[in-house]
């Protein structure tokens, strides 16, 4: 008789396996707090348009959530507040100049496309947010390439441009705090930095992919011969590090896995903005490393119940 073997196989999944002290609600409530700092400063340094935007976009997110979960016959979970971080994030990516209807499509897009096609909340292959805004970018590239300076409103050009990095008459000073031309909550390097510690300090999310991604920008822009503290405070790379990187659905499992996600990220935002077409590369970064996450989830497992250093047979 033939010998029978057995195979045992081990998936890794986002699904909890343990209970945690936070409910989804709760975390989701952390990263609101956290998100309404660089929120807060895009709308005191753009005015009203600013203020509109987020409107729009936390407004319709909830109401296409909410519609799509009742035509689907689905238990609505607007509760859970992850609609209004999905408002948020990608309002905070958006110019604050754009128009109101493209701000209500792209959370159309990231909502029942990106997040509700998928199985809502937790199974997302994608960052709702960023898709959203992807849609945009390649929809109305003209709007969404459209800046304008802090306090005036008037048009402005910014920092990145093709393979440079220039922060002009700015000062680095300028650049902390967010007095230059940019998407309503990528400005304030203080401001973001400040919402990292805030949710490192609650254990809401991990620090390996955000610092990974930062480092590997500053690195390889030092090699480059670009002003790394100018790269770093321009475009969207901190912010796309501290709330992109660590998004639960999209990111990997395992701590080295995290590490890999973030450094993958940061290369491709430097050879984006260094060879490629487009003056930013975070999003489009983020979202190929959100491709990758099954792959390093698998590359990189974790045996949940098992005892560190006990051999597994």
């Amino acid at each position: 008789m033939a010998a029978i073997t057995e195979t045992k196989q081990y998936y890794l999944s986002s699904s909890p396996h343990f209970s945690g002290r936070f409910t989804t609600r709760t975390i989701m409530l952390c990263v609101i707090g956290a998100l309404i700092l660089p929120a807060a400063t895009g709308i005191v340094l753009f005015g009203a348009p600013a203020a509109i935007t987020i409107a729009a976009s936390v407004i319709s997110c909830v109401i296409f959530e909410a519609l799509f979960q009742k035509l689907t016959h689905q238990k609505i979970t607007i509760n859970d507040c992850s609609a209004i971080v999905t408002g948020l994030m990608l309002a905070c990516v958006l110019p604050p100049s754009l128009p109101i209807w493209m701000t209500i499509l792209g959370a159309l897009f990231g909502i029942v496309v990106a997040k509700g096609f998928f199985g809502g909340i937790g199974s997302n292959v994608f960052n709702p947010a960023l898709t959203g805004r992807a849609f945009l970018f390649v929809s109305f590239p003209a709007a969404m390439g459209s800046w304008t300076a802090p306090f005036d409103g008037v048009s402005s050009a910014t920092l990145l441009a093709g393979d440079t990095i220039t922060k002009g008459n700015l000062s680095y000073l300028d650049l902390f705090l967010g007095n230059r031309a940019g998407c309503i909550g990528e400005t304030g390097a203080l401001f973001i930095l400040a919402a990292f510690v805030f949710l490192l300090a609650l254990h809401i999310i991990d620090w390996r992919a955000p610092v990974a991604m930062i480092a590997v920008v500053a690195a390889t822009s030092l090699l480059a011969g670009h002003d790394v503290l100018t790269a770093l405070m321009s475009g969207g790379v901190l912010f796309g590090a501290v709330f992109m990187t660590t998004d639960y659905a999209t990111t990997p499992q395992t701590k080295a896995g995290r590490l890999l996600f973030g450094a993958g990220c940061g290369l491709i935002t430097f050879l984006i903005r260094q060879f490629g077409g487009y003056p930013e590369g975070v999003m489009y970064s983020i979202l190929i490393m959100n491709i990758l996450t099954p792959f390093l989830n698998k590359l990189i497992s974790r045996r949940y119940g098992a005892a560190k250093g006990r051999a597994h047979k």
